[in-house]
């Protein structure tokens, strides 16, 4: 350390005193041999190392077919697609510290290097300071804006609370474990932009180290230029760094990514007479080194030294070597077929030429902030494996349906394409974060989990009760198990503990419901005395700050119906209703702030357009004028229970073990959904044909307009 004796006195004194150290003294006394070193407030060296399972929630192996012949039914497997056996790609929903961390430390990083590690990392991580990520939704001729979730709000607080330096803070933890993961003759390129750009260069070298940097890519592009001020923003930067700049095995295709010649160039070269391809005449001077005359022309004496002059054929030529700027990929225009309007989205060709460039097909590559699957469509279509993760719920539902349509488009195009599953945390988060609460203490960790439930409802928590755990404005309430759904018999025990106390009003408090638990059941209940009230537990109760603001809203549950059909062995789903109590805005505070103009607010189940004239007069029109304006994606399991769900665990001698859950998988085997191209939904299957008597159990998934899931079983019998 670079301290005097007086530096070494001076800084004992302030610590002692409880006083900052100057940040001369913070320099001199992490100084290394290194006269420039990286240091901010909040950095830490160690970063998060725990493996937690993923639950599969979703696992889509074959799109349905478009289309099919009068009288035909539909044949559920189609097996070109079936081909591709061995490693599935993965889509996963949650917070990506989280994510990186299990996939690094966890079971899942021997499937990794199986497959040869992680050859490419895209990531285009947010770096735009007070954005805001909501999005429009449509319904029908009116657009509603969505805005992005508390738990969205909350981890981008997070990243921009305290300035660049909680920035960095996010970005370089998460980029140490991307280093750990990407294999040892890989590549990460960043995006990022103005903002951000300079500050990402210095982590990025802390990281990979400067020796590791390659390439600073400016990606130019056009649009409106707005400003008057100063030179108008019209370029993004791309980060290319190797996890080894040495490893000759790193990927780096540049004839998949060259540059065609120019008309001028090609206008140089002749077409030869015999076989129609384009040269040049050059010649060899006495040292052996190429030469041409001028404007490739050879002169009268080279004409006469034929052994002098050679053909230089374009075709044999790859191109002009690829630069480090490119101004040939606009920005997705309002027309683009490929347009999402998600805000963050990146066009198909940026990802094209990144991938093609720094990946082999079969290579292995990932995108940790998923935005709407730019990364992982791309790569599907050009034969890579994938992993993508976000924390954003519609972020992940969108590029679900993206992802089903490049299996459809590769599908009707006689290509090959991989199932993907939808995977996410879910109860191992939960469980994560109460354990690391309660150092594992199983009654404190039961005490502080019902506490922490009721604290975020702003209920009072009552003792002497076997089911009811605390009370609010006059009705019970019910907290639900951490880690299981609730159940129907658990609402059996809790009615008739209220039955025998005169309880008449219950709200009960879930992560998860059990299938069964119809709006028929529950209305059952209510005619027996006791009107039970299902509301979902969100994220949000995880984070204090969210809690003391009253932004972790309690939702109710969404119910759907279906009919089934069936004849002879075989069976459509007609989905028939959706009812959803949902509430996103407050009506009367909206009415009474509002200036002249509308506005666009969910209230209990609706969506309302509220317009108010210059006059002060307020009219409401109502949007969802039937159930299924609320529905974005339908899907169904022919036969829920044929595939249980199993998770890898790492055991503590190291060795990993398959555990079932007791839960099952849901088979994407059938799916209608809205897009761009097609907006209109189907509302009944196509027929789908059972091999085998028995009875069955089908399961129907909805997701409404909002990103939220809702199911429920049928039970059927082929004779």
């Amino acid at each position: 350390m670079n301290l005097s004796d007086s530096d070494k006195t001076q800084i004992i004194d302030l610590i002692k005193a409880g006083k900052k150290l100057p940040k001369e003294y913070i320099y001199k006394l992490f100084a290394d041999e290194e006269d420039v070193f990286l240091f901010w407030n909040g950095r830490k060296e160690d970063v998060t190392n725990v493996a937690l399972p993923f639950h599969s929630i979703e696992h889509i192996d074959e799109p349905r077919k478009e289309s099919q012949k009068e009288g035909e039914f539909y044949d559920m497997f189609d097996h070109r697609g079936r081909q591709l056996k061995g490693w599935t790609n993965k889509l996963i929903w949650g917070d990506n510290k989280l994510i990186l961390s299990s996939l690094a430390n966890g079971p899942l990083r021997a499937e990794i290097e199986k497959e040869g590690g992680l050859k490419l990392i895209y990531i285009d991580p947010p770096f735009a300071v007070g954005a805001d990520f909501g999005f429009d939704i449509q319904i029908g001729d009116e657009t509603a804006e969505k805005k992005q979730s508390i738990i969205e709000e909350i981890a981008y607080r997070d990243t921009w609370g305290k300035g660049i330096s909680s920035y960095l803070t996010m970005m370089y933890e998460r980029l140490k474990i991307m280093y750990n993961l990407l294999a040892d003759d890989g590549s990460i390129y960043v995006h990022c932009d103005w903002r951000v750009s300079a500050v990402m260069r210095l982590i990025l070298d802390d990281v990979f180290g400067k020796e590791n940097f390659l390439n600073e890519v400016v990606w130019c592009y056009s649009e409106r230029e707005l400003s008057t001020e100063y030179w108008n923003r019209k370029h993004d930067d791309i980060l290319f760094y190797a996890k080894d700049s040495q490893d000759k095995t790193r990927t780096f295709n540049w004839q998949e990514v060259a540059h065609n010649y120019s008309e001028g160039t090609i206008g140089k070269f002749k077409l030869t007479a015999d076989d129609g391809r384009l040269y040049q005449l050059r010649g060899v001077n006495v040292q052996g080194s190429p030469w041409r005359g001028k404007h490739g022309i050879p002169s009268e004496v080279e004409k006469t030294n034929p052994e002098w002059v050679y053909r230089d054929y374009l075709d044999d030529k790859e191109g002009i070597r690829p630069r480090d700027w490119w101004a040939d990929i606009p920005f997705i225009n309002r027309a683009a077929q490929e347009r999402l309007d998600y805000p963050t989205q990146k066009p198909e060709a940026l990802l094209e030429r990144i991938i093609k460039a720094s990946s082999n097909e079969g290579d292995l590559i990932a995108d940790f902030f998923c935005g709407s699957g730019t990364t992982a469509a791309v790569a599907e279509k050009l034969g890579r494996k994938w992993i993508t993760t976000d924390l954003g719920r519609f972020s992940v539902h969108t590029a679900r349906k993206r992802l089903i349509g490049v299996q459809r488009e590769l599908q009707a195009n006689g290509k090959d394409f991989r199932a993907f599953e939808l995977l996410n945390l879910g109860k191992y988060e939960r469980q994560f974060f109460i354990d690391d609460l309660t150092n594992g203490d199983l009654k404190a960790k039961e005490d502080l989990y019902v506490s922490l439930i009721l604290e975020a409802y702003k209920a009072k928590r009552i003792e002497g009760h076997s089911t009811l755990h605390g009370t609010k404005v006059g009705r019970f309430i019910h907290v639900g198990p951490l880690d299981v759904p609730v159940t129907q018999s658990r609402l059996l025990d809790i009615f008739e503990e209220c039955r025998q106390k005169l309880y008449t009003q219950v709200d009960v408090l879930g992560f998860e419901f059990e299938m069964g638990l119809t709006p028929q059941f529950i209305q059952e209940l209510k005619e027996k005395g006791v009107s039970i009230t299902l509301k979902y537990i969100p994220k949000e109760v995880f984070d204090k700050r969210a809690v003391d603001k009253g932004q972790a809203r309690f939702f109710d549950v969404a119910y759907l119906n279906a009919k089934v059909s069936t004849k002879e062995k075989t069976i459509t789903v007609e989905l028939t209703d959706f009812v959803t109590h949902y509430t996103q805005d407050d009506i009367e505070t909206i009415q009474q702030s509002m200036r002249a103009g509308s506005k666009v607010i969910i209230e209990d189940g609706q969506i309302i357009k509220i317009e108010k004239d210059k006059n002060g007069i307020i009219n409401r029109t109502l949007l969802t004028e039937n159930w299924y304006d609320w529905i974005d994606y339908w899907a169904i399991d022919f036969d829920y229970l044929s595939k249980k769900e199993l998770i890898k665990v790492k055991t503590e001698a190291g060795t990993i073990e398959e555990q079932c859950t007791g839960n099952y998988i849901f088979e994407n085997e059938w799916q209608s959904f809205r897009s761009k191209k097609s907006p209109s939904l189907e509302f009944t299957s196509v027929p789908f044909e059972y091999k085998e008597k028995g009875k069955y159990k089908v399961m129907v998934k909805v997701v409404d307009i909002l990103g939220i899931d809702t199911s429920m079983i049928v039970e059927i019998c082929i004779e």
